[in-house]
């Protein structure tokens, strides 16, 4: 666990060993979601990153005989 501190600008620095694991850069956004009293800071990914994240799925969905 990292703690970091809030400064008078209610700023904080992510600690480099998070910025690599989660492969942060500058200038790149982050989605706050607050829950349950804590903050989590979730990265946005380009939906360029995105393509291809479904591959394999099983997108079969069973229907009723009649609802065919």
């Amino acid at each position: 666990m990292t703690t970091v501190t809030v400064s008078e600008k209610f700023q904080v620095v992510i600690p480099k060993s998070v910025r690599e694991s989660l492969a942060i850069r500058p200038g790149q956004k982050l989605e706050v979601i607050v829950h349950d009293g804590r903050a989590e800071f979730v990265p946005v990914r380009e939906m360029k990153a995105m393509r291809g994240f479904l591959r394999g799925i099983d997108t079969r969905v069973p229907r009723e005989k009649d609802r065919v």
